[in-house]
């Protein structure tokens, strides 16, 4: 009925009515229109018909795009620090996925971009990185489009830039390592482990054979020293539990924080015996707030998160931006204020 009465209102107005009704959309665009919050199938190229007040629409470019991920540091797989970065190439090829998935389409893409480029080059040799490039390239591609594909959006090209090699590979360290055989009675352990032992072993029998002095033995010990107990910080770091973040939070907050973010939270805690709890803190005004419960007045941004991603967010481990893409943090309100948080997780890292 409402469709039928703006129908006949755009009608008897014509032909003033016209020129907000008729739109020319080119051939490299389409339009995705709203008719009252319902999406309907793509229109054009040619004229298109809008119907005023209940129709919102939006444009979409087929055209291939393209953007750049920015330089970031890399450590290879034989300790080389490179500075890398990668030029993207993408089209749409579904403009109602593009516009119902994601937001922020080139953001988005330029994080998954990002994501794939660190896993994969922290894998390969600097060597491998130089010589495959080509490669690497291709096999980016296919990771990337299979992560962008339910947006309607599909990768083109992708092609890697090496800015500078910032610190060369430790060969030193991996060549005489590598090529150690397994260590008797050692056989079930990490090859990591084996090989460490075998180098001290090896050190060991020939400083016994040819009479070296104890200040020396004492050396050879300390590379197998500066290793296990890095293992075992790692492996035995307990994480803190919500109410501990939430007692660290509170010391760091402060007007020029507030000034910063300018924004009142609501996060939702799943815990992992099933059972939720909810926490506050209010950036708005003053100083800031921050407590269990929710805040006063209506949150400006309510998370849903679990405690273990939680934890990861507040440790640096994880980022607001490839949280939310990940889908582990649920986002109801302002995406850009949600992802302003960062400033108050720096800020937890500078006070501890």
């Amino acid at each position: 009925i409402i469709t039928s009465l703006v129908f006949l209102l755009m009608v008897v107005t014509f032909p003033i009515s016209g020129w907000f009704a008729f739109k020319i959309v080119p051939a490299y665009e389409r339009m995705i229109i709203f008719r009252l919050g319902r999406i309907r199938a793509p229109q054009g190229p040619g004229v298109v018909l809008l119907l005023p007040f209940i129709d919102h629409w939006q444009r979409v470019d087929l055209r291939t795009r393209a953007f750049n991920v920015p330089l970031c540091k890399l450590t290879s797989s034989d300790g080389a620090i490179i500075s890398m970065g990668a030029d993207i190439q993408f089209r749409v090829w579904d403009p109602v996925l593009s516009v119902m998935m994601v937001k922020d389409l080139i953001s988005a893409t330029r994080m998954t971009a990002q994501n794939a480029m660190t896993k994969t080059l922290v894998k390969k040799s600097l060597r491998e990185i130089q010589v495959e490039k080509l490669k690497i390239g291709e096999q980016l591609l296919l990771e990337i489009n299979d992560m962008t594909k339910s947006w309607g959006l599909e990768v083109d090209r992708v092609e890697l830039s090496m800015e500078a090699v910032l610190q060369p590979p430790r060969e030193n360290l991996v060549g005489p390592l590598a090529t150690m055989p397994p260590v008797p009675g050692l056989e079930g352990l990490d090859s990591t482990i084996q090989q460490l032992a075998a180098h001290f072993f090896s050190n060991t029998l020939a400083l016994a054979g040819s009479g070296t002095s104890a200040p020396e033995a004492a050396d050879s010990m300390e590379t197998v020293n500066e290793v296990e107990p890095t293992a075992t910080a790692e492996s035995t770091r307990r994480k803190p539990s919500a109410d501990e973040l939430l007692s660290v939070v509170e010391p760091v907050l402060s007007e020029a924080l507030v000034s910063q973010v300018g924004a009142s939270y609501q996060v939702n805690i799943a815990l992992p015996s099933g059972t939720r709890s909810t926490y506050f803190i209010d950036l708005s005004s003053g100083s800031g707030r921050a407590g269990c419960g929710v805040p006063k007045g209506s949150p400006d941004v309510i998370l849903e998160v679990a405690e273990k991603d939680l934890q990861d967010l507040f440790l640096g481990d994880l980022r607001p931006l490839s949280a939310y893409m990940s889908g582990k943090l649920q986002v109801k309100g302002d995406l850009h204020l949600a992802l302003k948080l960062e400033e108050l997780i720096k800020a937890m890292k500078q006070h501890r």
